[in-house]
């Protein structure tokens, strides 16, 4: 197949709707019904989910146009693009903390197409197992999953194919950490970029390590324990409190709803996994790679991350570091007037990497590694 017949599960959606912006568009995929439907390749599809651990996966496309476009069509609406935006939820998330995020991108470059996933045992992408190994809810293995989801939805630039794309990867909290495990030899020039938002890579941070294990052990004493319950009614009001700092009601009520559908040992394994992560094995390839910090971000720490950073080798033009906590594109009351400039920095950020990517793909050059 070529063209748009690659992207024939367009047309398996589960449901579709207007988006929240005039003009824009949603529809919502599980990969276990388009397997059911033959409109993924069944062993490639099978596998991700086999290797992941997951019972399934989810995700939304978002899109803009004039007119919504008849069912039949959306395969080819999905692929007459200049490339896709995927966007990865932190802790005790799911594709919906992206509020009108997604929307804002398509309405402001119609060319792209916006896919907000559910992932790592969250969401509608549960585990098999209640309880995940370690290494199952990582960072690592998160963003290895999303690279499969991209390969199996033939996202990527096919061979023989004449349209340039880019993958925009977007990454909150342990999404954004999950950005810096991406394999860049595996992409040609220009044909990804990577923006991290708050991203919670822990490994520099002695004091947000102990944290976040120290999470993770209590929730799992709670799940076997049940006797313990009285102090899982201290623990999660804090936790939403600490993640969620800033935010808009919405982003609020989602993770308080997510941390009481999601198996405590889920959400043990993932905070223990981020409290005891040592993987020290990421490829310092930084011209399409942003970070932004927030000034009173309770769960990164901003001096550990920034000596983390430099550690790195990351430019410093490639880090943004604005006034805002944890949840700094997310408007909330208290936070409205910085969190709104925060979130236009965070889509103007997002448009101006994939506009330097699609040029590097032209020219097919570029400054490597220097931004």
């Amino acid at each position: 197949m070529t063209g748009p017949a690659l992207l024939n599960w367009a047309r398996g959606f589960t449901s579709r709707g207007i988006g929240p912006l005039p003009e824009t568009y949603t529809a919502d995929y599980q990969m276990t019904d388009l397997i059911a439907k033959g409109m993924l390749v069944p062993g490639e599809a099978r596998s991700v989910l086999l290797d992941s651990g997951l019972i399934d996966m989810v995700w939304q496309v978002t899109w803009a146009d004039q007119y919504p476009y008849p069912d039949p069509q959306l395969p080819e609406r999905f692929y007459d693009c200049d490339g896709y935006v995927l966007f990865i939820h932190g802790w005790t998330g799911n594709h919906t903390i992206w509020e009108d995020l997604p929307a804002m991108i398509v309405r402001a470059n119609p060319r792209l197409v916006v896919l907000s996933v559910d992932h790592n045992g969250f969401g509608q992408s549960r585990f098999v197992v209640d309880t995940p190994a370690l290494d199952s809810c990582c960072p690592p293995s998160a963003m290895a999953a999303m690279e499969r989801l991209v390969n199996v939805l033939k996202l990527r630039r096919q061979p023989g194919d004449p349209k340039r794309k880019v993958i925009n990867y977007v990454g909150h909290s342990m999404g954004g950490a999950a950005l810096f495990y991406l394999n860049p030899t595996r992409y040609d020039i220009g044909e990804e970029t990577r923006y991290a938002i708050a991203p919670a890579l822990l490994m520099n941070d002695s004091v947000h390590r102990a944290f976040f294990n120290a999470m993770g052990l209590g929730i799992g004493i709670v799940d076997k324990l049940r006797i313990f319950e009285p102090i899982e009614d201290i623990i999660k009001p804090n936790m939403v409190s600490a993640v969620c700092e800033g935010s808009s009601v919405f982003v609020k009520d989602t993770h308080t709803r997510q941390y009481d559908e999601t198996p405590r040992g889920t959400t043990s394994a993932t905070f223990r996994a981020m409290g005891l992560l040592q993987n020290w094995e990421i490829a310092r390839r930084w011209d399409l790679f942003r970070v932004m910090l927030g000034h009173k971000d309770t769960l990164v720490g901003l001096l550990p991350m920034m000596d983390m950073l430099s550690g790195m080798e990351v430019p410093a033009g490639n880090i943004r570091v604005v006034a805002g906590s944890h949840y700094m594109f997310s408007v909330g009351t208290d936070t409205a007037f910085q969190h709104a400039q925060n979130r236009e920095l965070v889509l103007n950020d997002i448009l101006d990497q994939h506009n330097r990517a699609l040029d590097m793909q032209k020219t097919g050059g570029g400054k490597r590694g220097f931004g």
